[in-house]
């Protein structure tokens, strides 16, 4: 069985230098996956991946690699799916963890926004990201670190 690895979804990830954190104090890999090179720490630890441009080319790349033990940060739903389905953990940026319980309804409240937004209707968007936010993500992050690191013992 491999390390646990951390991946972020990062083309619009707000905490990513809390993941820094994170894998830093574990001894963790991270990839950070993006369409487009970002600015990223230059770290052992920390790979910069930039796939191709497209729909959906990042959340591929996640998913083919992301398994049992690892940790997945993103908003992005139907990867969240993904990831779950092969064994990893998800988690949004405001600490909210995607579960294999959630998921279905997670992925049902997407579809009717999209369907909403498709016959012109206006849908509100998440709430503001803020301090406490951070701060919830930096608890859910070290817990899910904490699980997958026993998952790959």
């Amino acid at each position: 069985m491999t390390a646990t690895r951390l991946f972020i979804d990062a083309d619009a990830c707000p905490v990513k230098d809390e993941v820094y954190r994170v894998a830093e104090r574990y001894g963790l890999k991270v990839f950070v996956v993006s369409n487009s090179w970002i600015n990223t720490r230059r770290d052992a630890f920390i790979e910069q991946v930039v796939v191709d441009a497209g729909p959906d080319v990042a959340d591929d790349w996640i998913a083919e690699r992301a398994g049992p033990g690892d940790v997945v940060i993103t908003s992005d739903i139907p990867l969240a799916d993904r990831c779950l389905k092969a064994g990893a953990q998800a988690l949004k940026s405001n600490g909210q963890a995607f579960s294999p319980d959630s998921i279905g309804s997670a992925l049902a409240g997407r579809m009717v926004g999209e369907h909403m937004r498709s016959m012109g209707l206006q849908t509100s968007g998440p709430p503001p990201f803020g301090p406490a936010d951070r701060s919830r993500f930096l608890q859910a992050l070290d817990a899910a670190v904490v699980r997958a690191r026993k998952i790959v013992r």
